[in-house]
């Protein structure tokens, strides 16, 4: 029953309990010493912004529309009643807070819904209402008078299957004919027992094996195959190529729908792959700028200097809130405690805290409990905190080559002057190597980074005003 979906996720208790949603770290990632420098993994970022973004992003950016048949008719719809759909799924979207379509669903719903199917390749921001379009269309395929599975739900981790589970459980609150399995570590199935779930939502590896290894499902009689968060699964080692074969034992007329955060080569490549003919729904990224920020160096021959720049800016101008961003976990940790003791409220996010941890320490700093969030390369991108006026980059972006990493550069200070308001953004420069990176940023964006003297306040004083 789809009602015990969701107490099924409480229940699984493989590596981590569900509700909090902890990850385990890869053993390479548990073996590196606080010195190694922290990066983004995309599995981890993309779970963090669907569970931070329970509310829609609003974008203001146009549908893109790419069809063979210019022709065929694309319908658009402002309402879910429009839809036509089955009265307790209705209740179930409804019951979840969600009024009206989001842009993105506004355009998919009605394709994805259509008969006969459609293909589709959907690319747009995480919490622009991805997960909840697919998860209305292939409850809507569900024939629930028949016991077989008839729409498998690909997922790159035991995470977001995990978070994708629980969107199908409360979409499906009202709807308990239709039965939904999670296909994920942990969940084992006697060797030789018929899967007769309706819809399994699963990791590659584990539905590769019940459908295709062990054959505890027809493969021929899926209606939908959906791929979520493609662009992760790109970057994880073996998927693609599970995915691959999964796909080769669909019957043609299945309907394929893949969803990405990004649209690269690579991404698209994949998609080709996988999606014959599909109709692509683009919901471009609202563009980071440089326009409205001001930007900074200051030079410093060591760290304790950086930390005096720091304490000069703070004494001088007011801040709203701040995000310092570090190369290392160490520095991170270093600079938190001398922050501390000097009466600063300040939090820190590195790789070693869970999704859970992380997402608590963002509410505390949304919140503005902490007015300083120290934090390494895994927060770079994507989480935007309204209050935030000042970026300081304690470390150079770099890369593995210790060039300029201008695209994370863009990212970082692109935390703040945010939503039309002005920001500033602060350099420290500790060496020539540092200097150079500082220059060959400013040259790629053509913004001139200004010299800033942090022991005249004057000068000080008017980069806050």
């Amino acid at each position: 029953m789809a009602n015990q979906w969701g107490q099924k996720a409480e229940e699984l208790e493989v590596t981590n309990k569900i509700a909090g949603l902890g990850l385990k770290k890869d053993f390479n990632q548990t073996a590196e010493s606080e010195e190694s420098v922290d990066a983004a993994n995309p599995a981890d970022t993309s779970l963090l912004m669907k569970i931070i973004r329970q509310g829609l992003v609003e974008s203001k950016l146009d549908i893109e529309v790419q069809r063979k048949d210019p022709n065929s008719p694309l319908y658009s719809v402002k309402t879910f009643e429009a839809l036509h759909l089955k009265p307790n799924l209705l209740k179930g979207v409804y019951a979840m807070g969600f009024n009206a379509p989001s842009k993105i669903q506004e355009t998919a719903l009605p394709t994805l819904l259509a008969d006969p199917p459609q293909n589709m390749i959907a690319q747009s921001q995480s919490g622009t209402g991805k997960t909840a379009a697919f998860v209305l269309a292939m409850l809507s395929r569900v024939d629930a008078t028949k016991n077989y599975p008839q729409v498998l739900c690909l997922s790159p981790t035991y995470e977001l299957a995990i978070q994708t589970g629980e969107v199908a459980a409360k979409m499906a609150k009202f709807c308990p004919e239709i039965k939904l399995k999670y296909a994920v570590r942990g969940e084992e199935v006697p060797k030789g027992t018929k899967i007769n779930d309706h819809i399994i939502i699963g990791t590659p590896g584990k539905m590769l094996d019940w459908g295709v290894k062990f054959g505890m499902f027809d493969m021929s009689k899926i209606k939908v195959f959906v791929l979520d968060e493609a662009d992760v699964m790109i970057d994880r080692q073996g998927h693609q190529d599970q995915c691959i074969r999964i796909h080769k034992c669909l019957p043609t007329t299945c309907q394929m729908m893949f969803f990405s955060a990004t649209y690269d080569t690579a991404v698209m490549e994949f998609a080709e792959i996988i999606v014959p003919n599909p109709i692509i729904i683009r919901l471009l990224r609202e563009e980071e700028s440089l326009d409205n920020i001001k930007q900074y160096y200051v030079k410093c021959k060591s760290p304790e200097e950086k930390y005096r720049a720091i304490c000069n800016i703070y004494g001088v101008i007011t801040i709203g809130q701040a995000i310092i961003f570090c190369h290392t976990r160490k520095t991170a940790s270093w600079l938190s405690e001398k922050m501390s003791k000097d009466g600063h409220s300040v939090a820190v996010l590195s790789g070693e805290l869970t999704v859970e941890q992380r997402i608590a320490v963002l509410d505390r700093f949304r919140a503005g409990l902490e007015k300083v969030l120290i934090t390494t390369n895994v927060l770079s991108r994507g989480i935007d905190v309204e209050q935030v006026t000042l970026v300081v980059n304690f470390d150079m972006p770099m890369d593995m080559e210790k060039k300029a990493d201008c695209e994370t550069y863009l990212h970082r200070i692109g935390r703040t002057g945010r939503f039309g308001k002005a920001g500033i953004a602060i350099n420290l420069v500790d060496s020539a190597q540092t200097m150079e990176i500082c220059k060959e940023i400013e040259s790629h964006f053509g913004k001139k980074i200004q010299l800033l003297d942090i022991e005249d306040a004057e000068e000080i004083e008017k980069i806050g005003a």
